[in-house]
C-alpha cells in the first residue's frame, strides 16, 4: 500500500534528538496539538505570538489550528514553504517547532518560529528543538542563514536564541493583535552556531530535498 510519505515526502522526515522526536504534524496529531495548546502556552494577556491565537476560546482554538496545519500544507511549494513539526517527548506532545522558506534555492535562508505547553518549560525543550530543525537546515539542506525574532521583552525566546549563537539583527514596531510591539529580529549562521554536544539523527531527507528540488 502506498505511504504517505510516498505520496506527501514532507511526512517522511523525522529528527531525533536525545530527548526529542521531531517530525511533521499529521491529521492524527492535531487533537494533542489542540490538548496541549488549551492546557496553557503563556501567562493570560502575555502573548508572545504576532497572532494572538492561543487566547481563542476552545470552541474556535481547535478549527483555528486544523486550519493552519492544512493551510500550511496545500501551499507548501519549493519556492515557499513552512514545515510544522510536533515534539514529542516519551509519546508526550510537547508543542511545535516550524522552519520555513521563501526563495531558499537563491536565498539559502530558513526561519523558525515555535511553542511549547508552558507546564513543561523551563527544560531546555526549547533549546534542544531549535537547535534540531537549524542543524538540519545548515547541515542536510545546505542553509546558510536561520533567522527568528521575539518581542523585545520575551527573554525566554531571545535566551535561547542567544545560548546557541544567533546575534542580534535589528529591532522594528509591528502590529501584535491590537498592541505595538518592539520585535527583535536574531540571525544565526553555520559559523556562528554554538552546537550542541549531541549529534542529530534524520531520516527521511534525501526524498524531501527531491521535492523541493534542492
Amino acid at each position: 500500500m502506498t505511504s504517505l510519505a510516498e505520496i506527501w515526502p514532507p511526512f517522511g522526515l523525522t529528527l531525533t534528538t536525545p530527548r526529542l522526536t521531531v517530525r511533521p504534524i499529521l491529521d492524527d496529531d492535531i487533537p494533542a496539538a489542540v490538548d496541549a495548546a488549551r492546557s496553557g502556552i503563556h501567562e493570560p494577556g502575555k502573548s508572545p505570538f504576532s497572532m494572538p491565537w492561543a487566547e481563542m476560546p476552545d470552541t474556535e482554538l481547535a478549527p483555528n489550528m486544523a486550519q493552519w496545519y492544512w493551510r500550511c500544507r496545500a501551499n507548501f511549494t519549493p519556492d515557499s514553504w513552512t514545515l510544522l513539526l510536533a515534539v514529542w517527548h516519551d509519546e508526550q506532545f510537547l508543542g511545535v517547532q516550524d522552519l520555513g522558506a521563501k526563495n531558499f534555492k537563491t536565498l539559502k535562508t530558513v526561519s523558525t518560529g515555535s511553542w511549547l505547553k508552558q507546564s513543561i518549560q523551563g527544560q531546555g525543550f526549547g533549546k534542544e528543538m531549535r537547535a534540531a530543525v537549524v542543524s538540519f537546515a545548515f547541515d542536510y539542506l545546505g542553509a546558510e542563514v536561520a533567522e527568528s525574532e521575539a518581542a523585545a521583552w520575551n527573554q525566554q525566546s531571545l535566551g535561547v536564541s542567544s545560548s546557541l549563537g544567533y546575534e542580534p539583527n535589528g529591532i522594528h514596531r509591528d502590529g501584535w493583535g491590537e498592541k505595538v510591539e518592539e520585535v527583535q529580529r536574531v540571525r544565526l549562521t553555520p559559523a556562528t552556531f554554538k552546537r550542541p554536544d549531541w549529534t542529530l539523527k534524520v531520516q527521511g531527507h534525501e526524498e524531501l530535498k527531491k521535492y523541493l528540488k534542492l
